[in-house]
């Protein structure tokens, strides 16, 4: 197990940050949150990452890798990712959506480098270890 949560998404830069902290499980369901900081804006909203999900994100990430536009949890009954990706400037518009309880959604925009892609495969890969279940 390992001694507080770990950080399943983070995209920052340029004074925004769209972090998904994972801190724990209830059952096969991972439990954890958003957490959402610009100067314009800031919040968290809880959220549940259940098993599928984790082959959704790295299906997602293989996606922005090969320079397309993601969506992940498109159809949960939670907050979901939009990440829209500018190759040539480097960049992504990344929105979190909560259609359900707070009905809000925000975007930010933030550097993505392909550096960022082996940080957050090893990020994927640290969640699936610290949690294992079968993803289905």
């Amino acid at each position: 197990m390992t001694d507080g949560p770990i950080e399943l998404v983070r995209l920052e830069g340029d004074g925004n940050s769209v972090v998904l902290r994972i801190s724990g499980a209830d059952g096969d369901v991972l439990t954890g949150g958003f957490v959402i900081d610009t100067p314009f804006v800031k919040g968290a909203l809880q959220v549940w990452v259940f098993p599928g999900e984790l082959r959704e994100w790295q299906e997602a990430l293989d996606a922005l890798d090969a320079g397309q536009d993601a969506v992940w949890r498109e159809f949960s009954r939670g907050p979901s990712m939009v990440i829209e990706r500018d190759v040539a400037e480097e960049r992504a518009r990344v929105t979190v959506k909560d259609p359900s309880m707070s009905l809000t959604s925000v975007t930010v925009t933030v550097p993505l480098v392909d550096s960022w892609f082996d940080d957050a495969y090893e990020r994927l890969e640290s969640v699936r270890k610290t949690w294992p279940s079968d993803e289905g």
